[in-house]
């Protein structure tokens, strides 16, 4: 491949320029999209007022003279000759184009036109002209030392010289079937775009393209993994497993049913198994995960599971020991807190085989935790794990079958993408009983009405959280903080009601102590940020506040929500906002975690979907999830035919995308 420093222009310096914006070569020069494009259209000098913005081209008359001014600004005047007759021109803070700005140099002046001076108070100026009435000027992201031009005159130069070297990743069948541009037309008209229509085709033609190598790399993935990692082929007794389904104190839903008869069906092939359970708060993951690692054993093999907190991990053990209390299953927690002297013999419960299932922590992953034939491994919200420790314990066992959960609704859209080398289950049905939370929106001026409605919980020994996004305060932004919630909280109810807080800058100590005397009803209120999203079962809390809840997305909102409602007690959440409470609304009209994810995807795309953004979020040059679904979906299907005809073997276009996976 071409290198920068081939390009006419490009030197040291500049290339250190183009690597600060994320051009390292010749590749990434092209495929440096325009984030906007502005629609220069020729303005009528006499029909505009004082404060239109207005646009016109034309040549330079005369010689820039430059103003100097105290503090190191400047003006520019010069005289442009235009089609509706000549005009003065001012700019400030641009003497630096005088060189550029010669008597007969084609300009594009934009600003604001003063008829009774016949001047123009330029805001800024670009070379060329209008050759109709209207021009489509690109705009690009770029940096201190490298301006719009340059950058636009290394990428059409390197179009011009080089373009016919540049890499197709479309197949010529495909090419031929929906009749794409040839890719450097494509990328000729996206940098320099003659009309809509066109900008259109050619955008369409380099979005597929980028989603077809995308979906491409995540099939190969998924294709190798299936034929390279061979699973563990077992049989467990369905029967004992029924038995215990029955003694359970509730039936199973439709989707809980079906889930794990699908995890069942993977256990017992000879395929490894790869599976995340997508589940609404509330909906019954966890008791899915439960009789996988029931059936696991009976198979005759270890079971772990992952969580990320420990007051969570001490949960699912205690679950799970009341559901298998009347059963031979040997269940042992280990988490970081637990004393070196007492993890041994966990340890070697583990390693002789003694200890069935695991439940924990970071802890399971540690060096001094060996397995003696791990064969199922469980991980509780997975995204709040990163992808080496998610490995570290799948490479514990000899091949281990792999289960994700995630209480995070994620649109279909999404899940195409960050889930697609997995099999996807999804769990939508809520158990029987369940009652939904009551959610209301409220202004600050009702406040007095949401304090009323906090006393009567708390007048029956219920318990309430309150939420605030920001832990101190911010000089820029005026937010609720926990610090002055507490104390609005201390000067309402502190008198008769424990209060406590708890955020992220705390030590995961004294948060998890602080949760756990929330859970024994020896806090009242918790003033918390979000790190309560993924938190304890407490049935007695049965209501939620949540200020500055425009500063929230829905599914973060909809996440907090579900700590509420626990029980059969009718529970509440009320959003206070004084802005954006018309996007609130769908919060009161709907507890439907998929539904509300994808509007929030619809309102903010993919970057905030889990209220945080991730760590490994799919990054796209030109094509959105957001509104290219249906290309991504055609990419998909496209580049598994691809992959799987062998008559295609030898094209050039596989090996090297093929090439490309391996060394990424």
């Amino acid at each position: 491949m071409l290198e920068l420093s081939e390009v006419k222009g490009i030197g040291p310096k500049t290339e250190m320029l183009l690597n600060k914006i994320g051009i390292t070569n010749i590749d990434d020069l092209v495929t440096h999209y325009p984030f906007r494009y502005d629609v220069l259209k020729r303005s009528n000098l006499k029909e505009v007022s004082e404060e239109d913005k207005i646009v016109i081209d034309g040549k330079v008359e005369s010689i820039p003279l430059i103003v100097r001014f105290k503090g190191g600004l400047n003006k520019l005047n010069f005289r442009l000759a235009t089609p509706q007759g000549p005009v003065g021109v001012s700019i400030f803070n641009r003497a630096f184009l005088k060189p550029q700005l010669e008597i007969g140099t084609n300009i594009i002046v934009l600003g604001k036109f003063d008829q009774k001076k016949n001047i123009i108070n330029a805001s800024d100026i670009k070379f060329g002209s209008l050759s109709s009435t209207e021009k489509i000027e690109p705009v690009y992201h770029t940096t201190s030392g490298l301006n719009q031009k340059t950058l636009s005159g290394y990428i059409n130069n390197v179009l011009l010289k080089h373009g016919n070297d540049i890499e197709d990743k479309i197949p010529r069948y495909l090419l031929d079937k929906y009749d794409f541009l040839n890719k450097k037309t494509a990328l000729n008209i996206v940098h320099n775009p003659p009309n809509f229509e066109k900008l259109k085709e050619a955008s369409m033609r380099l979005k597929y393209e980028e989603l077809f190598e995308f979906m491409f790399k995540i099939n190969y993935l998924r294709l190798e993994k299936e034929k390279s990692e061979q699973g563990i082929n077992r049989q467990g007794n369905k029967k004992d497993l029924d038995k215990i389904i029955k003694s359970l104190a509730y039936e199973l839903t439709n989707d809980q049913q079906k889930v794990l008869n699908e995890i069942i069906e993977d256990l017992d092939s000879d395929k490894r198994m790869n599976r995340i359970i997508q589940g609404d708060v509330g909906s019954g993951k966890t008791i899915v995960s439960f009789l996988a690692m029931y059936y696991n054993y009976l198979c005759g093999y270890q079971s772990a599971l992952m969580a990320p907190t420990e007051i969570l991990a001490i949960q699912h053990y205690n679950n799970m020991k009341q559901v298998f209390k009347d059963t031979d299953i040997n269940i042992e927690l280990l988490t970081g807190s637990i004393t070196k002297k007492d993890k041994q013999p966990i340890y070697k419960g583990l390693k002789d085989g003694s200890i069935n299932i695991v439940i924990g922590t970071h802890a399971l992953i540690q060096d001094e935790v060996e397995y003696n034939n791990l064969g199922l491994v469980v991980t509780d919200e997975q995204h709040r794990f990163g992808v080496n420790q998610r490995t570290n314990l799948k490479n514990k066992g000899v091949k281990p079958d792999v289960l994700y959960m995630s209480a995070t609704p994620i649109p279909r859209t999404y899940a195409l993408t960050i889930y697609g080398d997995m099999d996807v289950s999804i769990i939508k049905e809520m158990p029987k009983g369940r009652k939904p939370v009551k959610t209301i929106v409220r202004s600050e001026a009702q406040i007095k009405d949401v304090l009323e409605r906090m006393h009567e919980e708390l007048k029956n020994n219920h318990q309430i959280y309150v939420i605030a996004p920001l832990i101190e305060d911010s000089e820029n932004v005026d937010l609720t903080t926990v610090c002055n919630l507490r104390d609005k909280m201390n000067l309402a109810f502190g008198s008769k009601y424990k209060i406590d807080i708890v955020h992220g800058k705390m030590a995961p100590a004294a948060k998890d102590l602080i949760m756990g005397e929330f859970k024994q009803n020896k806090v009242n209120i918790l003033i918390s940020t979000t790190v309560i999203e993924v938190g304890v079962d407490v049935p007695n809390a049965t209501m939620m506040v949540i200020f500055d809840a425009n500063r929230f997305g829905l599914s973060t909102l909809h996440q907090l929500r579900g700590r509420v409602g626990r029980s059969d007690l009718e529970s509440h959440c009320i959003l206070i906002s004084n802005a954006d409470t018309k996007r609130l609304e769908i919060m009161e009209s709907t507890h439907d975690g998929f539904v509300i994810s994808e509007e929030d995807f619809k309102l903010r795309g993919s970057g905030d979907i889990f209220g945080t953004k991730q760590s490994g979020d799919m990054s796209f040059k030109i094509a959105n999830l957001k509104s290219d679904y249906k290309i991504l979906s055609q990419a998909k299907k496209d580049s598994l035919e691809f992959l799987k005809d062998k008559d295609y073997d030898n094209d050039p276009i596989k090996i090297n995308l093929i090439q490309s996976v391996k060394t990424d």
